[in-house]
């Protein structure tokens, strides 16, 4: 070639130098990200030792690029359905840090005297911790099977799903430069209402289509297909005035529910790290040494700010979620750093021109130190917490562990909460679905019959006609489809108290439907003119078509169902399920074939006896072993599932080589789940022996919390008392059915 394009020429300086400095970074055992930006210290233009970039605007774009992919490639580890197996926990925990940090990193901007919108960027700065540093540091120090990781994880997608939202808000602040109410909750609402719209439309949508064309995928065309998905939602997100990173982070979480999931993944993993790699050197382009050494103090006290600030509040709303102190305080110091999404918002400030120059490498220069400080913070926990037990009066300590035991074992929700849960679900679907109908039809099916249509009542009648039968199974389910459920009938046979409520849910849930289809007409017709004739042709054509209707809905939810379920995701973190109200926890391991007690019986073992922790199940094969009996005999290559504390955990390890393994998805999951002693289960004063409960759950009893003393792993002879909670490990739909 007699002209090689700069670009061309620029991307191997980026690349040769980044793998040159991550090498020496891997050498000395320190995170990839942060030999990626030292990279871009020196082939940036305030380097005047090294080769310089020629295009910066080139590497501009491609940096954008690798933001869309990192936001994909985490959509497709994010799975809605992992929040709401996760339970509020993790999300209390969340959402307070999330909200306390923003609050905090505004305050701290403002004593230094920044801007306000510097304040605000610095607060979305240091509200997110760094996924990659977190679960780097978890690996190297083992702790991975420690029953707070759980808990860390779960804050994590809290974080990231928050990060999101500061990038929309953000966004909308920086443009408008608008600190009102009116408009943050506008533009609140319009989020809310395209992730609804693109969740539900892309379930219901793209699964089928996988399914429909597994035949015809390679491993390129699936690769292909995802990436031009991602960057479709790219453009959509950036047509309604989203980032380009929200349209691939809802993408990324949309194909996470599909069966091809794990597949995009593993060949999503190369791509996102090449163009990830351009961005992160991109990011110590912008760097300029000079600002770092004269704002060395703001970057000191940002610093500790987050490690203090970080620690204090995931601690705090960790306790707040019912977590017990010690795992509350292992938490809190997993996450006193800030990583990737911090760097995306500081360049979000810069490609909107309404930040100032030092905050970007003030944010990089905080990021680096609080990275090398992580693991040594992880390392302070039990001091820490021994502290604070020898610190704290004895009163507050028992009062943080009657509040764990008791927000632990309340009853998993009352019969109000999950018929509001149904109501609010059929309510804000097929509300999503009906203003997406009417959107839909004043901005491209009424304009383009109008122009084939000289008449213009006739072309409003026809637009209405054909906007009403799209809409009519949405407008069926959200008028007549009934909540059955034994939690609304025990409400209604209640009638002193809840059948009034009850009638107002219906009666709200017709008026949403009358004033949904107003809003359609109110786009050609007067409000009130409107909202009587929707009234009307409601009630005749539901009358009419109400069983076509109900079975025309009934297929489409069927679909949705089946697609929403056809990749079941386990809220699991390496083979342990955060489910247990104190340090015990399921974690599972491979049996290798070399070990000395292969082909002996767990009699034989006595590991109970040895070392406090039980076998909850064996999967040898294809075989699913649940609750083994003491004659079973432990062969190779099976997959034990073990339940036991911290401790027990860490005393069993030796004995066993343990191993990440893929958890059961079959019908017979097996789960950890607690029932209440109580009259309707006539197990008060029944042994757990006699109780029947291993025959009907195909569950071992566990644990039992009886008035704030806990026994784990009981003895069979153990009788159940009058409101004891009774924790189980079995089968997941037998224990549900109990």
């Amino acid at each position: 070639m007699n002209h090689l394009p700069t670009l061309i020429t620029d991307l191997a300086l980026i690349l040769a130098s980044a793998g040159m400095v991550t090498l020496i970074f891997k050498k000395l055992k320190q995170p990839v990200v942060l030999g990626y930006i030292i990279a871009g210290l020196l082939v940036g233009p305030k380097m005047t030792l090294y080769p310089t970039i020629g295009d910066m605007e080139g590497v501009k774009s491609w940096g954008e690029i690798g933001v869309v992919f990192l936001l994909f490639a985490l959509g497709l580890e994010f799975s809605f359905k992992k929040i709401a197996k996760g339970g509020g926990s993790s999300a209390i925990a969340g959402i307070f840090e999330v909200a306390c940090m923003t609050i905090l990193g505004y305050v701290t901007g403002r004593f230094l005297g920044w801007p306000k919108m510097d304040c605000m960027f610095l607060g979305g700065i240091i509200a997110i911790s760094s996924t990659t540093i977190v679960f780097r540091a978890f690996d190297e120090l083992g702790l991975k099977t420690k029953r707070f990781a759980g808990v860390v994880m779960g804050i994590l997608i809290i974080e990231d799903l928050a990060a999101v939202l500061l990038l929309v808000l953000l966004s909308t602040l920086s443009v408008s430069r608008d600190f009102q109410g009116t408009q943050l909750l506008f533009s609140i609402g319009k989020l809310f209402f395209f992730l609804c719209l693109w969740f539900l439309a892309g379930i219901f949508l793209l699964p089928s289509f996988f399914k429909r064309v597994r035949n015809l995928m390679t491993d390129e065309t699936l690769l292909v297909v995802s990436c031009g998905l991602c960057l479709v939602m790219v453009v959509i997100a950036a047509s309604v005035g989203f980032s380009a990173a929200l349209g691939a982070f809802i993408m990324g979480s949309i194909l996470a529910e599909t069966t091809v999931a794990e597949q995009i993944d593993k060949l999503v993993q190369s791509v996102k790290n090449l163009f990830g790699a351009v961005f992160f050197v991109s990011v110590g382009m912008l760097i300029d040494p000079k600002l770092l050494v004269q704002y060395a103090g703001p970057v000191l006290l940002i610093t500790v700010v987050v490690i203090i600030g970080k620690t204090l509040n995931v601690t705090v709303g960790a306790l707040l979620s019912g977590q017990p102190l010690k795992q509350s305080v292992q938490s809190g110091v997993s996450l006193s750093q800030i990583g990737e999404f911090s760097f995306i918002i500081a360049t979000l400030g810069l490609d909107l021109k309404v930040t100032s120059s030092y905050l970007y490498p003030i944010a990089v220069g905080v990021s680096v130190i609080t990275t090398f400080t992580t693991p040594y913070m992880m390392k302070l926990a039990n001091p820490l917490y021994n502290w604070l037990v020898k610190v704290l009066p004895n009163g507050w300590l028992r009062a943080i562990d009657r509040y764990s035991a008791g927000t632990q074992t309340i009853q998993a929700e009352s019969d109000w909460k999950k018929v509001l849960r149904a109501y609010g679900s059929i309510i804000i679907v097929n509300g999503v679905m009906t203003v997406a109908v009417v959107l839909l039809t004043s901005y491209y099916i009424a304009p383009f019959i109008s122009r084939e249509i000289n008449n213009a009542a006739l072309a409003t009648a026809i637009s209405i006609i054909i906007a009403f039968a799209i809409m009519s199974p949405f407008l069926w389910a959200l008028m007549v489809k009934q909540v059955r459920s034994e939690h609304s009938r025990s409400l209604w046979l209640d009638n002193k108290y809840n059948r009034g409520p009850l009638l107002m849910l219906e009666v709200s849930r017709n008026v949403i439907a009358v004033l949904l289809v107003g809003f359609l007409f109110r786009q050609f017709l007067s409000f009130w003119l409107s909202i009587g004739i929707a009234a009307v042709i409601m009630a005749i054509v539901l009358l009419i078509f109400s069983k076509k209707l109900q079975t025309f809905y009934q297929r489409i939810e069927k679909r949705f169902i089946t697609n929403l379920n056809d990749r079941e995701t386990i809220d699991y973190v390496d083979g342990k399920e955060d489910l247990s109200p104190w340090d015990a926890h399921l974690a599972y391991f491979d049996v290798s074939p070399n070990l000395d007690f292969i082909g002996k019986r767990l009699i034989d073992l006595a590991w109970r006896e040895k070392y406090g922790i039980n076998i909850a199940s064996i999967e040898r094969g294809d075989n699913f072993i649940r609750t083994p009996t003491r004659e079973e005999v432990i062969y190779p290559y099976d997959k034990i599932a073990v339940i036991g504390t911290d401790q027990q955990m860490q005393n069993f390890r030796p004995v066993i080589e343990a191993h990440k393994s893929e958890l059961p998805t079959q019908e017979d999951e097996m789960v950890l789940d607690k029932i209440i002693v109580g009259s309707h289960n006539h197990l008060t004063g029944k042994t757990i022996r006699n109780s029947g409960l291993r025959e009907k759950t195909n569950g071992l009893v566990v644990g039992i919390e009886r008035n704030g003393e806990r026994i784990l792993n009981p003895h069979s002879d153990t009788e159940f008392a009058w409101d004891d909670i009774v924790w189980i490990v079995g089968d997941k739909r037998k224990i549900q059915g109990f």
